[in-house]
């Protein structure tokens, strides 16, 4: 395998994707022969800083891959840890470039307008020397695991919605619901599709005393900055009634404590807490790829975790992601849009006049029943996933990496999980991470259970 004058060479490749180059193993080759520093530096709230660096080779001849790599870096960071500010320390040409991909009309001007919208703040790159470097800046928080009282978990999913009664730390009631937000442009259908799950959990209990979110998407002091659920509306009326639609609907039920959370870092919590364990992933693989990160000490970070739009194959071929605009990002590898990318590659044609899900569903049966190219459509996303848990352990420190989803459900998710763990122990003997699956009823339901003790009470 070649790009940008850099050879490498995998063992495994996915049955279903030969032409998969994995981003880990690209960017293994290429640091292989780059000395000249270079750091990376991204400022977010409250003067949080993530630093990191590393080495490009700095000549003419490698312009090319220098400016790819860093622009991949750049893109990593932004979407797992998040920013406002790039600061580029060791080199004005690669600065220069990045600037110009992260601008108006550049080819990253989704992530330009996506992180100043979050923020707040307006986007920037600048350029500095290498030692006028920034200095790292981070700090997590404990988070969740509370119990006590009457509690609503919801989880709020691409293309079904699930909610849980838990009181005392026992789940008396679940239930799951299909609904369609991604494609319902009107913001009361996803109001009253929260508030009559929250109502339903609510009728199951004597009272109600906190409720507790997870939802796809980026949140910051329980209010939604960004999300897929609702791509169709219109930023109006986003502005009016999607920033504060978990608060109201919460409200309907009394005055009474509401936390939302990334639905990556409720994966992250179910995990930990069934695992009895810190230094999680946690994986989720639906309608996108929600990730979450509970640290060593038990906390969670405050980064954005949004690895769907983290970059993993650097193929000229990779899938672009129609909302981002971006090649060989995370989404079209860890999601149902997988399923349904590598679906005809083994012979099987879905009705188009079907949802994604009912995509993912038709195909999942056939894997059930033993169709040997269903298998390999879940063998593909599980190689995927060996060839890229060496590139999220360069950002997360790990223990463990949990996998749910409804991707993951029946012998689908076991396939992934054998494919992960025969390249991880063929290609990458030294990462010594504990992948694994939860059972059938934590991998549909386990969030909104995990949701439920987001919020203290009193």
């Amino acid at each position: 395998m070649k790009r940008f004058g850099i050879e490498f060479e995998i063992q495994n490749k996915p049955a279903l994707d030969e032409a998969f180059m994995p981003l880990y193993r690209w960017q293994e080759a290429y640091l292989a022969g780059a000395r000249e520093p270079l750091a990376v530096a991204l400022e977010r709230e409250d003067g949080k800083t993530a630093v990191v660096e590393t080495r490009i080779y700095g000549t003419e001849e490698m312009r090319e891959a220098d400016c790819f790599y860093v622009e991949r870096l750049v893109k990593t960071l932004l979407w797992a840890k998040g920013g406002f500010r790039v600061i580029i320390c060791g080199n004005e040409a690669i600065a220069r470039f990045v600037k110009a991909a992260y601008a108006p009309g550049g080819a990253r001007e989704f992530d330009y307008k996506t992180m100043g919208n979050v923020y707040e703040h307006p986007f920037a790159v600048e350029s500095r020397r290498f030692e006028e470097r920034p200095t790292e800046k981070d700090a997590s928080l404990p988070v969740g695991g509370h119990l006590d009282g009457c509690r609503i978990g919801f989880d709020a999913g691409g293309s079904d919605r699930k909610v849980s009664a838990v009181i005392d730390g026992e789940t008396v009631y679940s239930e799951e619901v299909v609904w369609f937000p991604k494609t319902n442009s009107d913001p009361d259908y996803h109001f009253r599709g929260i508030v009559e799950a929250l109502q339903t959990a609510a009728s199951k209990m004597p009272r109600v005393d906190a409720v507790g979110v997870s939802s796809a998407g980026i949140f910051i002091n329980d209010r939604t900055r960004l999300s897929s659920l609702f791509l169709k509306v219109s930023p109006e009326d986003f502005d009016a009634k999607v920033k504060d639609i978990y608060i109201r609907a919460a409200k309907t039920l009394g005055d009474i404590p509401v936390q939302v959370a990334n639905d990556g870092d409720v994966t992250a919590l179910a995990g930990a807490m069934g695992l009895g364990d810190t230094g999680v992933l946690g994986i989720a693989m639906g309608t996108s790829e929600a990730a979450g990160y509970v640290d060593r000490k038990g906390n969670v970070t405050g980064w954005l975790n949004e690895l769907a739009f983290t970059p993993v194959d650097v193929s000229e071929s990779g899938e672009v992601d129609e909302w981002s605009g971006d090649k060989g990002c995370g989404v079209k590898y860890f999601s149902q849009d997988a399923v349904i990318k590598l679906a005809p590659k083994a012979g099987i044609f879905l009705n188009e006049e079907l949802s994604p899900a009912e995509k993912l569903k038709v195909v999942q049966s056939m894997a059930n029943d033993g169709d040997e190219g269903a298998l390999n459509v879940f063998r593909s996303i599980g190689t995927y996933l060996g060839h890229t848990l060496p590139l999220y352990a360069l950002t997360y420190d790990l223990k463990h990496l949990l996998i749910l989803g409804r991707v993951t459900s029946g012998r689908g998710g076991e396939e992934i999980l054998a494919a992960c763990r025969k390249v991880l122990a063929e290609e990458y003997p030294a990462l010594s991470v504990n992948v694994q699956l939860p059972d059938e009823k934590t991998r549909r339901v386990g969030q909104s259970v995990a949701a439920a003790g987001l919020p203290a009470i009193g």
